[in-house]
């Protein structure tokens, strides 16, 4: 009998692979084979990074103290974000307030954006995933990140949705070959005339294999100021540092309203969420006591793993080297995708890439099968060639997100072992 409830990110049936353990950009699995993490959101820092593991010694020694509690420590967790993280947004930023997780933190910060405006509707972009917990549930447009069952003898069943969501158009622009779109593309008037009456428009930089142009932010953050709608930048995979800078936003010229942080930020020791305020929402709180408690929020431990990160990233400079890096995979990806008839297309930023694949488009992808997708059997070849790459699921398509300290070697190894792995989708498509 079963008895651990799991999804995998990779679609089918096939044996479950155990990982026991693993170090720097390597895993290792209970066979005795080590493989490379070329797809680990979270893991920025890669496996056992000697400085947060001894982070981890030293916490595993603090009270066990709620979020209702003053804690030192927490302070200055949020004191280290704030003068390290957005050093060159002294201008914008005004407080932070750590959560469990990137689903936990999106949800805080949207119904404050709810509390704050009076507003109810909320507005997203297509093809986004915001998480699964409460409002990031609502924002979330992945058709095959529901919530719901897909029942592998055919058939979905859905939980209801509750929220008036709305849902604007994403940018065409890729570094090579063109997305299927859903949604036309809309100019500054379609969008505002979506998000009137809205209490916030949440955007992300890189869920569904769509990445940002500053020409674009600009233009929602524009839209967002004529309609007094809160701009919320979800940046729970891009801060940090994987997009090649602090923040995904910075390429642009506007600011959030709000950030809402995750996944790397605690160095991988612990779950981690944290909502960062603009100067201007601080003061829009004046006066009021935030009605949100959770017992585990700004844990200890997760405290700790926060000022480590950021020490790490500061000290190795890892930003820099994410910016390297990329220099790197653009162009390999490019020549990769000119060899391969089933590639259609490719694009990212930093250390966060997506192909996508000719076939079934994601739109019309099913899980309710247990039929693998040709993505997961294009992984599947690669992971027997020692490196892991990620699916999220879907039919056509793939994302490399490799640990900031993986060495050029590494970087390479995960390319050719890509460029290997991509002829299983060429004869699937031929």
């Amino acid at each position: 009998m079963k008895r651990l409830l799991s999804t995998g990110l990779n679609a089918g049936s096939d044996t479950v692979v155990e990982v026991v353990g693993g170090k720097g950009a390597w895993f290792e699995l209970a066979d005795g084979r080590k493989v490379l993490d070329g797809s680990n959101s979270a893991g920025v820092l890669g496996h056992a990074h000697p400085e947060m593991v001894e982070t981890i010694r030293r916490a595993a020694e603090y009270p066990a103290v709620s979020e209702g509690w003053f804690f030192r420590e927490r302070e200055k967790a949020a004191e280290d974000l704030i003068d390290i993280a957005f050093a060159e947004e002294k201008d914008w930023v005004g407080a932070v307030r750590f959560g469990l997780s990137g689903s936990e933190i999106n949800d805080l910060a949207l119904s404050l954006a709810q509390a704050v405006t009076g507003r109810s509707a909320i507005a997203t972009r297509e093809r986004a995933y915001h998480g699964l917990t409460g409002l990031a549930r609502e924002v979330t447009v992945q058709p095959q990140w529901h919530g719901g069952l897909s029942k592998m003898s055919g058939g979905v069943s859905l939980p209801a949705r509750s929220a008036d969501t709305r849902i604007i158009a994403a940018p065409t622009g890729s570094l090579w070959g063109e997305r299927v779109r859903a949604l036309e593309p809309e100019g500054q008037a379609e969008v505002e005339a979506k998000l009137a009456g809205t209490a916030a428009v949440i955007i992300d930089y890189s869920q569904g294999g769509i990445y940002h142009d500053a020409g674009w932010q600009d233009m929602v953050a524009s839209a967002t100021r004529n309609t007094q709608t809160l701009w919320i930048a979800d940046e729970v995979i891009t801060g940090g540092g994987r997009s090649g800078r602090w923040f995904a936003f910075q390429g642009g010229e506007s600011r959030p309203d709000i950030v809402t942080m995750g996944k790397s930020l605690a160095g991988g020791i612990a779950p981690i969420g944290a909502v960062i305020l603009s100067k201007e929402m601080v003061e829009k709180l004046d006066g009021a006591a935030w009605q949100a408690y959770s017992t585990f929020r700004g844990h200890p431990i997760a405290m700790a793993g926060v000022r480590a990160y950021l020490r790490v990233i500061k000290h190795d400079g890892l930003i820099e080297r994410a910016a390297e890096l990329a220099a790197i995979i653009a162009p390999r990806l490019v020549a990769i995708a000119e060899r391969h008839p089933s590639v259609a297309r490719v694009d990212g930023r930093g250390m966060h890439w997506t192909i996508e694949l000719h076939g079934p488009h994601w739109k019309d992808w099913r899980a309710d099968t247990t039929a693998v997708p040709v993505a997961s059997r294009v992984s599947g070849r690669a992971f027997d060639n020692g490196v892991v790459i990620g699916t999220s699921g879907e039919e056509t398509s793939l994302f490399l997100a490799p640990p900031l300290i993986v060495s050029d070697a590494e970087m390479n190894q995960i390319l050719d072992v890509l460029d290997d792995a991509l002829s299983v989708a060429d004869e699937a498509l031929a």
